[in-house]
């Protein structure tokens, strides 16, 4: 009993750290420009997962044939998201990045229909068109296109970074068979912390010293949301059932739409929110047809599209 009441507290704390991510990042990249934040931030992120998985895996090593694969999922999972997604909060509301990225894994799943020739069911196709709608509205904020606003801008980048996110974990498939989730995210970690540093170098001219408050906030995203939060998620899905961590993980755009509206004083619309559930609709769709109501095998990987929904669960905001 104690455990899974630890496993709970510890799923809680998970969707708490990731939602307000969103808002750290929002409040960050007014001082730091956001590839160098992303760089300060994957190096703390490096050398802690590298100690960790040096105690928790000594024995695990790279094989030199997934090398490429590894360095492509890096490059899509850490580097190029983090880019989109740190430009992309910088120029809209952590509320609206919140909401966008509930989208990820009916991306992941219509990429994979296209490209990997998966199939897809009615109920599937109906999930996916209902997140369409719900995107849209979601992006839009008022269901209609206008592309001089500042923060229709930032939501394009943060839906291109969903689908950066969708490309990696397809690429990570391979992958997952042979390693752990632990070892795949370091290493991706790693790796994709070294595409950061030259793309940094484009920024140098916004390079500052920058307050304890921007500090704080970037240690907050490189221990507890990279390292801290994938721990405890990691302790929880060995001991909670499949569906209750989806439903929890389901909640994350809820925490941080709450976060933003409490902590930044952000303003969310009715029309928002309904494009927000209408996501949240069509993931519940797909997971009842896949199963994720009933005991299931517990996926590799790491959690931004958790539960059988996808076979890859790297989660690192």
């Amino acid at each position: 009993m104690k455990n899974l009441l630890r496993a709970n507290l510890a799923m809680l704390a998970v969707i708490i750290i990731w939602g307000i991510s969103y808002v750290s990042i929002k409040v960050t990249v007014v001082e730091i420009p956001p590839i160098t934040m992303a760089l300060i931030r994957f190096v703390i992120a490096s050398l802690l997962l590298g100690i960790i998985i040096r105690r928790v895996e000594p024995q695990t090593k790279l094989d030199k044939s997934d090398f490429p694969k590894m360095v492509l999922g890096g490059l899509f999972g850490i580097t190029l998201y983090f880019v989109l997604e740190n430009i992309g909060v910088k120029y809209t509301s952590a509320t609206n990045a919140s909401l966008i990225v509930s989208v990820v894994p009916i991306i992941t799943i219509t990429l994979d229909v296209l490209f990997f020739h998966g199939r897809i069911s009615l109920i599937k196709l109906l999930g996916v068109g209902i997140a369409i709608g719900g995107s849209y509205l979601a992006v839009t904020a008022n269901g209609k296109v206008e592309v001089n606003s500042t923060h229709f801008v930032g939501n394009i980048l943060m839906v291109t970074a969903m689908l950066s996110w969708a490309f990696f974990t397809l690429v990570n498939k391979s992958l997952q068979v042979k390693y752990s989730g632990l070892f795949l995210t370091t290493y991706q970690t790693i790796f994709g912390t070294l595409c950061f540093i030259p793309l940094s170098l484009l920024e140098y001219r916004e390079w500052k010293l920058f307050s304890l408050t921007a500090l704080g906030n970037i240690l907050f995203q490189a221990i507890f949301c990279s390292c801290i939060a994938y721990l405890l998620y990691i302790y929880a899905l060995k001991r909670l059932d499949v569906a209750l961590t989806t439903i929890y993980l389901n909640l994350i755009p809820v925490v941080g739409v709450l976060s933003g509206y409490l902590i930044l004083k952000e303003s969310v619309l009715t029309i928002q929110l309904v494009g927000g559930l209408l996501t949240l609709l069509a993931i519940v769709l797909i997971n009842f047809e896949l199963g994720t109501l009933q005991k299931g095998p517990v996926n590799k990987g790491n959690p931004r599209t958790a539960g059988p929904l996808n076979e890859e669960k790297l989660y690192l905001d």
